[in-house]
């Protein structure tokens, strides 16, 4: 299929294009910002989205950076994942986040697909939403009224929502540099390497006096957007490492799972199953690399 007519436009700067998304709303234009596109193309050749008009953030080469910055690696918004995925600064501070990317879909989608699209997306089988929860990253958003920060519990709203108004672009977000001495690890499963996950799992923790702390555990693909899995990190901490206690992790995560998704890939309860084991590998995978 071919998509649906629609005006395109090219703003140079993110003044121009803030500016752009305030006129289309004020003449109740539809407008959807291409930033990559990875995932939007696809979705306008079938016709699921029918946009009258896109705003392409190709030509805000400010928007195109790594650097760190007062504790966090901040990205801007149109930075590829390639970039991410090439970044030596994130690969040494903030290792989770390069691990992720390196599940992304294929290179060649690295290559073209941007970091705030991802972000703005909100796919809850695409890796970034687990990370965002994981490390309780902050997203910078800017419209007319300016520029505000969300964090990630409150960034993710449902199924392909995110907090950014139709008049607003995410232009920043911000990962904390990882502490000396977390364990950390991630997980996925999927049909093909490259496809979206029908689970997955990202763990972070520390060890304090031999026993478990700071647990972290997000899941992704199983429910409408990313979270966390209290239960199973309250259970984990202060209490020492071994398989019988994170097997029970796993169980106790599994459980947490608020009616996880049903589709043409994996049923609700496998992707349970999926979850339990996943959560268990990934704490031992964690403890590992802070021994």
């Amino acid at each position: 299929m071919k998509p649906a007519p629609f005006d395109y436009y090219a703003p140079e700067t993110l003044e121009d294009a803030v500016a752009l998304l305030e006129k289309l709303e004020d003449d109740d234009v539809e407008a959807k910002i291409l930033a990559g596109g990875q995932s939007l193309m696809p979705m306008l050749s079938l016709r699921m989205a029918r946009p009258e008009a896109l705003v392409d953030l190709g030509k805000i080469k400010s928007l195109d950076y790594i650097r760190e910055e007062g504790g966090n690696i901040s990205i801007g918004a149109m930075t590829s994942k390639r970039a991410v995925e090439d970044s030596a600064l994130i690969r040494e501070k903030q290792p989770l986040l390069h691990a992720a990317t390196l599940h992304i879909g294929h290179r060649q989608i690295r290559n073209q697909g941007t970091v705030g699209g991802s972000f703005a997306h909100a796919d809850p089988a695409a890796e970034y939403g687990a990370i965002a929860q994981a490390l309780g990253m902050e997203m910078v958003v800017v419209g007319p009224d300016g520029e505000r920060v969300v964090v990630a519990d409150d960034f993710y709203i449902s199924f392909l929502t995110a907090d950014i108004d139709s008049t607003e672009v995410l232009t920043e977000v911000r990962a904390p540099v990882m502490a000396a001495g977390t364990g950390w690890a991630f997980q996925e499963i999927c049909r093909r390497q490259g496809d979206l996950a029908i689970a997955g799992t990202a763990v972070t923790l520390r060890l304090e006096n031999g026993n478990c702390t700071d647990v972290v555990i997000a899941v992704f693909g199983v429910n409408a957007i990313a979270a966390r899995l209290g239960d199973a990190e309250q259970l984990l901490n202060g209490k020492a490492p071994s398989e019988a206690l994170f097997r029970e992790a796993g169980r106790v995560a599994s459980a947490e799972l608020d009616e996880p998704i049903s589709d043409v890939h994996a049923s609700g309860e496998y992707r349970r199953d999926l979850v339990a084991t996943l959560v268990r590998r990934c704490l031992l995978e964690a403890v590992e690399r802070v021994g």
